[in-house]
């Protein structure tokens, strides 16, 4: 998707080193980010769901059932037992971010490329910035990646990026397998439409702000993929997902991935399962890490609602080739779900 691109801004973990209070450029400070009601201490916690569950046949029907459940309350879940080691992802990831931001430049997206270390959804000169730097990387199918923009220090990047994609590319596939039968279609319906499927990840370093509620990490917005699996890299909270008009913390659990479901899910099922509207907040005394790998069906698929679960003329959003739909997402600004309104019928 070479068309594709994000404009360029000032690197933020260069400028939070040299920010004082009251210093923050105003691009970045938001009209009251935090205006909307936060759940407090002891409220609300997304569902968590056990993987080694979903597989043993003595308790597949129970978990299955539980997940069903996440996905059609909340759209997000933490899935623990996963298998997945994530000790070495998370240690590559820290040792990148504490290069020196010539290092790190020898990475930076280039004009025209979303590829690469810097930023996305940037479209405007005028828009408001999020206070964060990103590392974005397209990982699967293989011949996908533009190895240019993957790090070669520390030397051991692309060998660790390599196994975790493909690891958690089989978590995602067996999640989507399961979630087919408990939507009463074949096993094999999500994962016919990713065979050679799309994964790219976008790494997130958030640093710490001295105006940290006056600054937003990651503009609220729902994914437009299928599904994304984000691991937390260390220990400072940050992600919130809307439930009821009010932002959920969410408090990972050591090495679960906190699971959402994207925009392609909720057109696939006509609005049966939803994505859910997420933001990032800011620390003011300690950066954030983590990353995201987001999974969708391959470049030749057709994003639409399924003819097994919508009877002709109750659809409610369009069908698009997957490249279209792909293109229209990274080429506008992050505001909500208006993304997933423009998707839309127009009797809808």
């Amino acid at each position: 998707m070479k068309s594709l691109y994000s404009l360029p801004v000032a690197n933020v973990q260069d400028l939070a080193e040299a920010t004082n209070e009251n210093q923050v450029p105003e691009i970045y400070i938001r009209p009251g980010p935090l205006a909307d009601p936060v759940a407090s201490d002891g409220g609300e916690e997304i569902p968590v769901i056990d993987f080694s569950r979903l597989l043993d046949p003595e308790f597949t029907h129970e978990e299955s059932s539980r997940l069903a459940r996440a996905c059609e309350d909340w759209g997000f879940f933490q899935l623990i037992n996963h298998g997945v080691k994530t000790e070495r992802i998370k240690e590559t990831i820290e040792q990148f971010f504490r290069l020196p931001l010539e290092a790190k430049n020898q990475f930076r997206q280039a004009p025209g490329q979303l590829d690469g270390y810097g930023q996305l959804f940037v479209v405007s000169e005028s828009q408001k910035l999020d206070w964060a730097d990103v590392l974005y990387l397209n990982t699967l199918p293989v011949d996908s990646r533009n190895l240019r923009f993957w790090p070669s220090i520390p030397p051991t990047f692309k060998d660790t990026l390599d196994n975790y994609s493909s690891h958690v590319n089989q978590i995602s596939n067996s999640l989507l397998a399961i979630s087919a039968q408990n939507l009463g279609l074949k096993p094999d319906t999500f994962t016919n439409k990713c065979k050679d499927s799309v994964q790219s990840v976008r790494i997130n370093y958030y640093p710490k702000c001295p105006q940290a509620d006056k600054v937003m990490g990651f503009s609220p917005h729902s994914d437009a993929d299928l599904l994304t699996l984000v691991l937390q890299v260390n220990d400072v909270q940050g992600l919130q997902t809307k439930k009821n008009r009010t932002w959920v913390p969410v408090r990972p659990l050591k090495d679960a991935f906190v699971v959402n479901l994207g925009d392609q899910f909720q057109i696939f099922t006509n609005g049966k399962y939803k994505s859910i509207e997420h933001r990032a907040v800011v620390n003011s005394e300690k950066e954030r890490l983590s990353i995201a790998a987001f999974h969708s069906p391959n470049l030749d698929a057709m994003i639409g609602p399924l003819t097994e679960l919508v009877r002709k003329g109750d659809e409610i959003y369009k069908t698009v080739d997957h490249q279209n739909f792909m293109r229209l997402f990274f080429s506008s600004k992050l505001e909500g779900k208006s993304f997933l309104d423009r998707m839309r019928l127009a009797n809808c």
